[in-house]
């Protein structure tokens, strides 16, 4: 199993970018699928997570500005990210919580880099 993540770059604060990453893989289901964070040293922080259900969970510090949505017929989730802030630099990384030949895993992607200038 292989998460891809990509859409990084670097955007001037009060601006847009989304963030998109796939599963690929012998996959059973998929139970969560989350993306997280880790600025310059700093701890890795969950930004957000959309587990089945549609049950979805933000960090205090990105509501109303970031929204995750997952494409379940494509093992795929997308952060759009608005109004972004140079405190939301950092490494972005897509975590998923799966189901593959009868084995749970929690798989991370690579990180893409996401650099906000004031």
């Amino acid at each position: 199993v292989q998460l891809q993540a990509y859409g990084g770059g670097l955007v001037q604060a009060g601006g847009s970018l989304k963030l998109s990453c796939a599963a690929s893989g012998s996959i059973s289901s998929i139970n969560a699928m989350a993306w997280y964070r880790q600025a310059p040293g700093k701890e890795r922080e969950l930004v957000a997570v959309e587990t089945g259900g549609g049950n979805i969970n933000y960090a205090d510090s990105v509501k109303g500005r970031f929204t995750i949505s997952r494409d379940n017929a494509k093992n795929a989730v997308t952060l759009q990210m608005n109004s972004l802030k140079p405190e939301d630099t950092g490494v972005y990384y897509c975590n998923a919580d799966l189901i593959s030949r009868n084995t749970r895993y929690i798989s991370w992607g690579q990180g893409t880099h996401v650099t906000v200038s004031s």
